[in-house]
């Protein structure tokens, strides 16, 4: 993976820019500028210098480091050298931090030395890296060559919501890198002369996919902003830069619009917008033309295959639709119900993707119940509803299960329900995704209060603060006097999604 992402542009173009980093929002200069070659040096310098440690091959690396260019060189250098990064959020709690640092048994883990960077005291025996030290190899460790890997070897391990009250480990294997070609032509339209501006942070797998990956593995140009992400900045940023791309989730572009008013002439060489994570508010693409002149490409994505479904320059986009199966890719609806014969064009369904696709996860970690249930003969489900026309189009219907979306992350009510039922004031309590708007939508936590107990929104807002990651937490917490449940005693997330609820 990392030599198909960085090995062969730093061959054909060494000296060509892979990488700008900006912490002034003027985007005047940037604060780092890296050759191919420059990066291909410090990713197998840290490469050289893991291996030194004599940290076994395959061992995984939990990586909780600071907004910058470090994180991004490590989990790539870990790549190269033959171990499994496990990329994570900085707004994860210490709590949430050891939890995925013990499920997947990891063996040395990165940590900042910001503010909420703890972790509490680790297992012997743990090697602890920080940026420091990580700095230092790519500057003095011996430069090691790409560790020689099969395509179905591991290559990294991300966390993600799921059916149970923990996070899941989805692990992807080195061909991840390759499996995501199909979105060069299916949504980016990208070639080597192109400039990608990621809304995102170093630690986020967006950014380390649509900003990193893809650009590369293209010879492209990679821009990352790490200063005070302010909607008014983007479209000075977007400018100065040079940038021919920008990726972000919807709210990123509607934020752009509300505050900082673009117009045809605020974006200059930017082609296009590519947006993906969310569903985007209605008439967002409509505007964002009219205002500026230029399309927003969406693209529909998970966590086990990364996009897969998508709009691009070479399609006519068709209103509601998020877009056909990138090239090369196969897709289908099946049954709700069950059964693996793909449904007719035009009817509802289990939105599914071909096992054989290069882009799928190599499984879930240690996981086997949640494996084998979203595996059906020869296609894997994600728990998406659709319908795909006769053209191909695709028709996102929401989802099967009770997932969240929140700020482009997916979040499971069951772990943030198992969070706040700690608080000892609650009896119950139950979590659902709530629109509030046409284009927004909160997390919101319904409560029934332990008989007797007194408890504000203050306080279970604070509770939750200290036990979960700030997209986790609940924007609006409402008391009730009961769940609402079905006769079998299941509580009906659909009736809690209500606005008037969520506001009483």
């Amino acid at each position: 993976m990392a030599a198909y992402a960085i090995g062969r542009a730093a061959a054909a173009r060494p000296d060509a820019p892979a990488l700008l980093v900006y912490d002034d929002a003027s985007g005047s200069a940037p604060s780092e500028a890296w050759t191919f070659a420059a990066i291909e040096d410090a990713v197998l310098r840290i490469a050289g210098g893991l291996q030194a440690t004599g940290l076994k091959p395959g061992a995984r690396i939990l990586i909780r480091l600071e907004n910058t260019s470090t994180y991004a060189l490590l989990f790539f250098g870990a790549i190269a050298g033959g171990y499994v990064p496990l990329p994570t959020s900085t707004q994860l709690t210490a709590t949430e931090a050891r939890f995925m640092l013990e499920d997947s048994g990891a063996q040395a883990v990165a940590l900042g030395s910001g503010a909420g960077m703890e972790m509490g005291e680790l297992p012997g025996g743990m090697m602890v890296l920080d940026a420091a030290t990580v700095e230092r190899m790519m500057r003095e460790a011996p430069r090691a060559d790409y560790v020689d890997t099969a395509a179905d070897d591991p290559a990294f391990l991300i966390y993600t919501s799921g059916t149970t009250a923990s996070p899941k480990g989805v692990l992807h294997a080195q061909r991840a890198a390759f499996g995501r070609s199909p979105m060069y032509r299916g949504w980016y339209g990208i070639g080597p002369d192109d400039r990608m501006l990621h809304a995102g942070a170093f630690n986020w797998t967006f950014t380390l996919g649509t900003g990193l990956t893809d650009p590369w593995a293209n010879g492209a140009t990679s821009i990352i902003f790490t200063g005070e992400k302010d909607p008014t900045v983007w479209p000075q940023l977007i400018r100065q830069t040079g940038a021919t791309l920008f990726a972000g989730v919807p709210g990123v572009f509607r934020q752009i619009l509300k505050y900082a008013q673009p117009t045809r002439d605020d974006l200059g060489a930017l082609r296009h917008g590519l947006m993906a994570g969310e569903s985007p508010p209605p008439g967002l693409f409509e505007e964002w033309e009219a205002r500026t002149g230029r399309p927003i490409y969406e693209a529909l994505g998970m966590s086990e295959i990364s996009t897969y479904i998508s709009t691009g320059p070479e399609m006519v986009r068709r209103a509601g639709a998020v877009g056909q199966a990138q090239p090369g890719r196969r897709i289908a609806v099946l049954p709700v119900d069950g059964g693996d014969e793909p449904l007719p064009a035009g009817e509802e369904g289990l939105l599914a993707v071909h096992r054989s696709d290069p882009g799928l996860m190599l499984g879930y970690w240690n996981r086997p119940d949640e494996e084998a249930a979203v595996m059906r003969g020869e296609w894997f489900i994600g728990g998406d509803l659709a319908r795909i026309d006769a053209d191909g189009y695709v028709f996102h219907h929401g989802r099967a299960n009770d997932l969240m979306k929140a700020l482009g992350y997916r979040v499971s009510p069951l772990e943030v329900e198992a969070a706040i039922a700690e608080h000892p004031a609650v009896a119950e309590v139950a979590c659902a995704e709530v629109r509030v708007r046409a284009d927004v939508s909160i997390i919101a936590a319904f409560i029934v209060r332990q008989p007797g107990a007194s408890v504000e929104a203050s306080d279970i807002e604070t509770f939750a603060a200290e036990r979960l990651a700030g997209y986790k937490q609940p924007r609006s917490i409402v008391f009730i006097d009961a769940l609402p449940r079905t006769a079998n005693g299941k509580v009906m997330r659909k009736a809690l999604r209500h606005p008037e609820l969520s506001t009483s």
